[in-house]
């Protein structure tokens, strides 16, 4: 009897069927880390003593479930020494649900020292999740981060409340801020095949505009078109860029981490370059060798970010970069426009990205193709509305984040 035949025939007698998919962790909700600045920084001391609970929306689900902690912008270690999760009651409140809490421990022990620039995984606990159940993640920190790890843009609402309270099921008095701090993933066991899709980009993809603890970007909207059967993982950073730092690092420096280092993941969504785009002529004009060399270094990244997925067994899909000739901040002229068109040429090319989704076809004005259209502007000329972010979920090629 060949091999092949035997193990099909040894997994039929054990009652096993032999094309099952194996258990394994994914991704099921993911944040992309940066420094917070400005107003998003927290006062000093607020996190001295403090329990931060944090209401996040896995796309995917599971019957064991495990934490992602982040110090990637410590300056010095980070000590958690409580942690937990549970049902969160809403995604606007700090109640969880009665008999869903679980303590989260590391290595067996209730705490743990996250080193300066390191996340660290939580043990596993058994919490049966559904996908896009709010989950309510609490950890305690004895003493203020030295150097925060933040997403500012989460669009949902962070609790904090002096004294250690992981273990409760409510947080009275707690204090409200529409920030996460020093948390960046949740990952489920799941006994199906991984095909997590990896939205990486700046503000479009973070969902500038969309009001918090509703849920109304474009990623959201295309993990609900999927049903709960593929994680949306949002890995956009408002402002980002990808050849230099702005709010966060660049893409390029951030894509080992928020790609491929994600569990799980089979597709990865490119929108960025708009912002290369609106810095490089915003203060002053640009030479048409500086426009040249944005145009080959934005796509020169675009071809190392697909080589690098590719070698990871990821599909890419680049989405044109849309309209914003009205917008106010960055003012763009006629040579920023043909920078854009440039680079969306590069990206239809046969042959550079393995799909292309044509946002900027999707969302222009017919009338004025370098502009918005206008049931599609937030206003700015450059964000989308909330009707244009549920028209980007609606775009996107479902068979094509099947194919793998």
């Amino acid at each position: 009897m060949r091999p092949t035949l035997l193990f099909a025939t040894a997994a039929l007698i054990a009652g096993t069927p032999a094309t099952a998919a194996p258990c394994t962790w994914q991704a099921a909700w993911a944040s992309a880390q940066m420094a917070p600045e400005g107003n998003n920084v927290l006062a000093a001391g607020t996190l001295a003593d403090a329990t931060l609970r944090q209401i996040v929306r896995p796309s995917i689900g599971g019957r064991r479930v495990r934490v992602r902690f982040s110090n990637l912008f410590g300056r010095a270690p980070l000590t958690i020494d409580a942690a937990s999760i549970g049902h969160a009651t809403s995604n606007d409140s700090a109640r969880v649900q009665q008999g869903s809490l679980r303590a989260l421990t590391f290595a067996g022990a209730k705490g743990v020292t996250v080193p300066p620039g390191a996340e660290w995984l939580s043990d596993a606990v058994t919490l049966p999740v559904a996908a896009f159940e709010d989950l309510s993640v609490s950890l305690h920190l004895p003493g203020d981060p030295d150097g925060q790890t933040s997403h500012p843009g989460s669009r949902a609402t962070s609790w904090i409340a002096k004294g250690e309270r992981t273990g409760m099921t409510d947080l009275p008095g707690a204090t409200g801020t529409d920030h996460w701090f020093q948390l960046s993933g949740i990952e489920v066991e799941r006994c199906a095949a991984p095909g997590a899709i990896v939205a990486f980009g700046d503000s479009i993809t973070d969902g500038y505009g969309v009001q918090p603890n509703t849920n109304a970007r474009w990623t959201d909207g295309l993990a609900r078109r999927l049903g709960g059967r593929v994680a949306v993982l949002n890995a956009g950073i408002g402002g980002n860029r990808v050849l230099l730092d702005g709010l966060g690092p660049n893409a390029m420096a951030r894509f080992e981490r928020d790609v491929l280092g994600q569990a799980g993941v089979r597709h990865l969504i490119v929108l960025e370059g708009v912002n290369d785009i609106g810095v490089l002529t915003r203060e002053r004009p640009a030479t048409p060798e500086a426009h040249r060399a944005l145009v080959a270094g934005v796509t020169g990244g675009y071809a190392q970010m697909i080589a690098r997925a590719r070698a990871h067994g990821i599909m890419t899909h680049v989405a044109t970069i849309m309209p914003f000739a009205s917008n106010g901040y960055y003012h763009p002229g006629a040579a920023s426009e043909a920078d854009r068109q440039a680079i969306n040429a590069w990206i239809r090319t046969p042959g550079n990205a393995d799909h292309v989704i044509d946002f900027d076809r999707l969302m222009r004005d017919p009338a004025h193709p370098d502009r918005l259209l206008p049931a599609y502007d937030s206003g700015d000329g450059m964000h989308p509305s909330i009707a244009g972010y549920a028209a980007m979920a609606g775009a996107v090629p479902l068979a094509e984040l099947r194919s793998r």
